[in-house]
């Protein structure tokens, strides 16, 4: 049965190629050869082959996005399947008698700060000239009631008066004393402005309340449930009017792009793998597609039944026309792991795939005359860095296309430019001449 399959994926792909070489002469007539850059297929004996291992895709991330304060519902603004960016509102709690706190903490923080700037501005003019006014008529009454005790008391040793009179009149002229004394004392305190202490109180008090406003406004932005990342909503959890507790769900939010495939990984094959490594991902319910991701992840506990570890394989999702990712969480995978022993295979850069179609292509230059390209269905295998596994009718010492292929047709005539670009084994490829 899988051979069928492959001849009718083989002879449809031979049969797209052979649709495609009129319109390819046409382009090229039209706008002459194409530039591209090309590269030598690398024959290795040295990688180690591939072995497919049974996974599931998953999210990269999945949250339970929960209300952090408890509330009537009076917006809910998502439905399943909808995609969200991070920080978009998800659900909104009703907020009058919030908003009245804050208006109110707000009206506290202003009179604190008024009270705050009257200290620092310190005594006005007019409050100053009325304090010096004071203690000079302070000053002046003392003087007066002075004076009045001298007379007296030369009375008093004249016998012109009683000593009834000196007592009173040396009553009045310690009293005007220390009302002089007072009023100095007042004046001096209108110059030199309020205590440090007592600012500095002022200040604790107009911080206070504008942390009060803080907090409120902290309450207030929660009673906004938003995303927390870029992703897809796949469940919700309440609805307008309903009355959620603090911490109850509102909704599920995954994270699709990149994406993840999870596989089980026997323990005899762990210590041939290491991260970084490529690896080729297939997808039952996208037989036409193809899909290379990369270990990132070899988690260090294993299931003691089944003696497997987990092993974490990020790609890139794509999209379909209508928006919606390629591929979903809860999708069977097959994921091929380079574990096994090596053997000898052909590889060519990733670049050089076209993908898309009933199989991959890679477009194999044509030596002659003039420089030409034909499309080559292959098979792939286990990829090592920027290069991959292929399998079909290529031989050693062919070049491919590695930039500019996505624009060529089967039999284009194109200008090479040797590419930049390194072997699996990391030294750079010698320049080949071309033909």
């Amino acid at each position: 049965m899988t051979t069928q399959i492959h001849s009718t994926f083989r002879h449809l792909a031979l049969f797209c190629v052979a649709a495609l070489l009129l319109s390819a002469n046409v382009a090229t007539a039209q706008f002459g050869p194409a530039k591209v850059s090309v590269t030598d297929i690398v024959e290795r004996g040295d990688i180690a082959s591939g072995r497919a291992f049974v996974g599931t895709v998953e999210a990269r991330r999945h949250s339970m996005v929960g209300a952090a304060v408890g509330g009537r519902v009076i917006e809910f603004l998502v439905n399943d399947g909808d995609f969200v960016k991070k920080d978009r509102p998800l659900a909104k709690l009703l907020t009058r008698n919030l908003q009245i706190q804050i208006a109110a903490a707000t009206a506290e923080w202003e009179l604190r700060k008024q009270e705050l700037l009257e200290l620092k501005n310190g005594s006005r003019e007019e409050e100053i000239r009325q304090a010096e006014a004071r203690m000079k008529a302070a000053e002046t009454t003392a003087r007066y009631a002075k004076t009045k005790l001298a007379r007296t008391k030369e009375l008093v040793d004249q016998k012109a008066t009683t000593r009834d009179h000196i007592d009173e009149d040396t009553s009045i002229s310690e009293v005007s004393t220390d009302t002089a004394r007072a009023a100095k004392a007042a004046y001096d305190l209108v110059i030199a402005g309020p205590r440090p202490e007592k600012i500095a109180q002022a200040h604790a008090r107009a911080l206070s309340a504008e942390e009060e406003i803080n907090r409120l406004n902290d309450i207030l932005e929660k009673h906004t449930i938003k995303a927390p990342f870029d992703g897809y909503v796949v469940a919700e959890h309440t609805e307008v009017g309903q009355w959620i507790e603090s911490g109850k769900l509102v909704a599920e939010i995954v994270e699709v792009d990149p994406i993840e495939v999870r596989v089980h990984v026997q323990e005899s094959y762990i210590p041939r793998l290491t991260l970084g490594v490529s690896a080729r991902v297939d997808v039952d319910a996208l037989p036409n597609q193809t899909f290379i991701g990369t270990v990132i992840a070899i988690v260090p506990k294993g299931d003691e039944k089944s003696r497997t570890f987990p092993v974490r394989v990020a790609l890139k999702n794509l999209q379909q026309p209508d928006g919606t990712p390629l591929l979903k969480p809860g999708m069977f995978a097959k994921v091929e792991l380079p574990v096994d022993q090596k053997k000898n295979v052909r590889l060519v850069p990733k670049d050089s795939l076209v993908l898309g179609g009933p199989q991959p292509v890679v477009y194999v230059v044509i030596p002659g005359e003039k420089l030409t390209v034909q499309p080559v269905p292959v098979q792939l295998g286990i990829a090592i860095g920027s290069w991959i596994e292929v399998k079909g009718e290529l031989k050693g010492g062919q070049q491919v296309v590695v930039e500019g292929n996505e624009r060529l047709r089967p039999g284009a005539e194109i200008i090479a430019v040797p590419a930049e670009i390194k072997p699996p084994s990391g030294e750079r490829a010698p320049g080949k001449k071309l033909p």
